[in-house]
């Protein structure tokens, strides 16, 4: 016989503790970066979800899709203003953002999970009133930070056994208000309100890297605010620890920062001891079955 069927057997037989710890756990996953535009990587991400949800773990998938927005607003003509390097959100813009992020990207990847054997749901912070928002800075136009958030309708679609696919678009406090929100504070806040079991945020880059350029496996939060302090923790990565810590202290209990180009990513973080990236958590870790 093969030894890669054994491999694979002896492989389930060692995830057994891991799949029934995380047996009826939400799982918040930030689904964003190179893989979002490689059809491959699409595919493989909606398998790792499908596999996630039928082993019982509650998966909900928020997603980003910069790149695409970039695209249509050269398309389109609208040239954007930037101000200390973040982009002006102003009505015509964020128009575009809505037709993009809750169409065009939100549609593959509920199409991408249908086709690997799931359900899903597409919807976006609109919908139901999940995600309120206010400006984050007036002089970014439409950039929303939330301050209001009704979850209710996430677990109506994970109760009934599909998976939602959110959209980092939002309402605002007056009628007729649409927002842009960031894809990893749409996930952070989605998780917080969820009191997710965890919060994995998909990126381009290995994890968090310590002064030596080593990626961290275990980190705490006061060595992420230390590390800040220091500028080790610089540029992109501190909105992602940002997000990190203020989903934790909203009682999601870990945060894993990594690579969204690992082959089953989310699988390795969730079922082996392998892990991946750079998990942030103010407990100690422990695998044992969830007491029902």
């Amino acid at each position: 016989m093969d030894r890669d069927w054994f491999a694979t057997a002896k492989t389930l037989s060692e995830a057994l503790p891991y799949l029934q710890r995380f047996s009826g756990a939400v799982v918040v996953v930030k689904f964003g970066g190179n893989a979002m535009g490689d059809d491959a990587a699409m595919a493989e991400f909606a398998r790792d979800v499908v596999l996630m949800r039928q082993v019982g773990v509650n998966p909900v998938v928020v997603h980003g899709g910069g790149p695409m927005i970039n695209e249509m607003l050269t398309k389109l003509g609208i040239k954007s203003e930037f101000v200390r390097g973040k982009r002006v959100t102003d009505r015509a813009t964020v128009q575009v953002v809505e037709m993009i992020l809750s169409g065009l990207v939100n549609k593959r990847i509920v199409q991408a999970i249908m086709d690997a054997g799931g359900r899903a749901v597409g919807i976006s912070g609109k919908d139901d009133d999940l995600m309120v928002c206010v400006a984050d800075d007036p002089d970014l136009g439409f950039v929303g930070r939330p301050v209001e958030m009704n979850v209710q309708v996430l677990r109506d679609l994970y109760r009934a056994g599909i998976i939602p696919v959110v959209a980092p678009v939002a309402t605002g406090m007056a009628d007729n208000e649409t927002f842009n929100v960031n894809g990893d504070t749409a996930a952070g806040a989605i998780a917080g309100a969820l009191q997710a079991d965890r919060l994995l945020l998909l990126t381009d880059v290995a994890g968090v890297k310590n002064a030596a350029g080593e990626v961290m496996t275990q980190i705490t939060p006061d060595e992420v605010r230390q590390m800040t302090q220091d500028g080790v923790i610089a540029g992109g990565m501190i909105p992602k620890t940002e997000t990190a810590l203020m989903a934790l202290e909203q009682g999601v209990r870990a945060v894993t920062i990594m690579d969204g180009r690992t082959p089953n990513a989310c699988l390795l973080e969730l079922f082996t001891d392998h892990g991946a990236g750079s998990q942030i958590r103010s407990t100690e870790p422990r695998v044992k079955p969830r007491v029902r």
